[in-house]
C-alpha cells in the first residue's frame, strides 16, 4: 500500500522525556550504552515514515491517551513506550515513557 511520506516530528515534551531517559540510562548502563539505546529509540520511529507500510498496522492504541479526541498509538522498544499520533502531514511523537516507571508518571 503506497502512501505519501509523512515525516516524524518530536514534540518538546517527548524530547524532554528522552533527555530524562538518557540520564537514567547513563546511570544504569554508562554513557556509550545509553547513547546507543536512545539512538535506537529514535530510529525505531522511522518505520512510520515508510511509504510502503500501512501505518494503521503499526503499534497499538495507547489506552492511557484514549480520553483525548485524537487517536494515539504506541510503539514499544527496549523498556520504553513511544506514544505518537498521525496528523494530516506528519507523525507527532508526543511522549516517551520508560515502562519501569509508575504508570501515573505517564500523564
Amino acid at each position: 500500500m503506497d502512501r505519501e511520506k509523512k515525516p516524524v516530528v518530536w514534540s518538546l515534551r517527548a524530547t524532554k522525556d528522552l533527555e530524562k531517559i538518557t540520564r537514567f540510562y547513563i546511570d544504569l548502563y554508562g554513557h556509550d550504552k545509553a547513547r546507543k539505546i536512545v539512538l535506537d529509540l529514535r530510529e525505531c520511529t522511522e518505520i512510520l515514515e515508510r511509504e510502503d507500510i500501512d501505518t494503521s498496522e503499526i503499534g497499538t492504541i495507547d489506552v492511557a491517551f484514549i480520553h483525548l479526541k485524537q487517536n494515539y498509538r504506541k510503539l514499544l522498544h527496549h523498556h520504553c513506550k513511544i506514544t505518537y499520533r498521525e496528523g494530516k502531514t506528519k507523525f507527532y511523537i508526543v511522549r516517551v515513557f520508560d515502562t519501569r516507571q509508575h504508570p501515573n508518571k505517564n500523564k
